[in-house]
């Protein structure tokens, strides 16, 4: 999938208007300028291909976007970063992060675009993005070494429309998060040497279901196992669905023979226990009903007796 870059647009149109107008940077924005770096009034910060080995300090703190692309920077760190509250757009494209933390974006509600594109990253974790609640597009494509995504790093990424993994080391990829991204309209895949195996039935399947989802359907190929070599994800969800769910073998037949007869046996055993508290029960009433009858019994010939005696005279 071609995701379109709209950081060289940005930067065009900047320097465009700065040119053939001859606008000015405003003094207020620019005065507090990092050295290397260009701030224009409109909120733009550019320090792009300046060989930076280290985040720019001082930062305007109402930037709104931020391009420090083409450098040698390794860390990105979250006290200087969060404090640009106002942050819509950070390109960190091809540098050398290796490590992005949870606590580095974690100021950067309205940040809408993420570029991570040609880093050393390694691993996304559970909580890598979950402060960008605005986040509207992320690129990570072309980390090499990138080889796990979490299967909820994007669950709290509720606005999440475009998502670019493409081109980095993922063999796997759990889809629970993304089926359930209401927003998701773009997920780049291509580039990936992907399992075709029954771990990835399920994104193959959704790919094969949702094929408009991924742009780039039609260059996302398996890369193992060797009968699977060359083909696309897209069109080997079905197979992989009914190659992994076969009929019933040996084992499963001893298995639910047995779990049968643990039905059977519990429930002959609870009939049994449940009949003989029934007859105990019925006998105690009946008992209990005969004794009652006795003394009602007793109690009338008593009385009966008592009634014939008549009262005598005094002399």
């Amino acid at each position: 999938m071609r995701l379109h870059d709209p950081s060289a647009q940005s930067l065009r149109l900047v320097f465009l208007l700065i040119f053939v107008m001859g606008v000015a940077p405003s003094p207020v924005f620019t005065a507090g300028c990092p050295d290397r770096c260009v701030c224009d009034e409109q909120l733009v910060v550019q320090c792009s291909g300046q060989h930076l080995t280290e985040f720019p300090l001082s930062l305007p703190l109402a930037t709104r976007q931020l391009i420090i692309s083409n450098n040698l920077i390794r860390e990105l760190p979250a006290l200087e970063l969060n404090y640009l509250s106002d942050l819509v757009y950070l390109d960190c494209s091809n540098n050398s992060l290796s490590e992005i933390v949870e606590s580095t974006f974690g100021n950067l509600k309205k940040l809408a675009f993420l570029d991570l594109s040609f880093n050393a990253l390694t691993v996304v974790d559970d909580r890598t993005f979950s402060a960008l609640v605005g986040l509207v597009m992320l690129r990570l494509t072309d980390n090499p070494g990138l080889s796990e995504v979490h299967p909820e790093a994007f669950a709290e990424n509720t606005g999440l429309q475009v998502v670019d993994i493409s081109r980095n080391n993922l063999t796997l990829l759990n889809i629970t998060s993304y089926i359930t991204m209401p927003a998701l309209r773009a997920l780049g895949l291509s580039g990936n040497p992907w399992r075709c195996d029954c771990d990835n039935e399920d994104l193959c399947l959704w790919m094969q279901l949702e094929p408009f989802r991924f742009q780039d359907q039609g260059v996302t190929l398996c890369q193992s196992p060797q009968d699977m070599v060359g083909q696309r994800l897209a069109d080997v969800g079905y197979q992989l669905r009914e190659d992994c769910h076969p009929g019933l073998d040996y084992w499963d037949y001893v298995f639910l023979t047995a779990v049968g007869i643990a039905i059977f046996s519990g429930g002959t055993i609870s009939a049994w226990v449940m009949g003989v508290v029934f007859v105990l029960y019925d006998r105690y009433f009946e008992k209990k009903e005969d004794d009652e009858e006795g003394e009602e019994e007793d109690f009338q010939r008593d009385s009966s007796r008592n009634g014939d005696v008549k009262p005598g005279k005094n002399v």
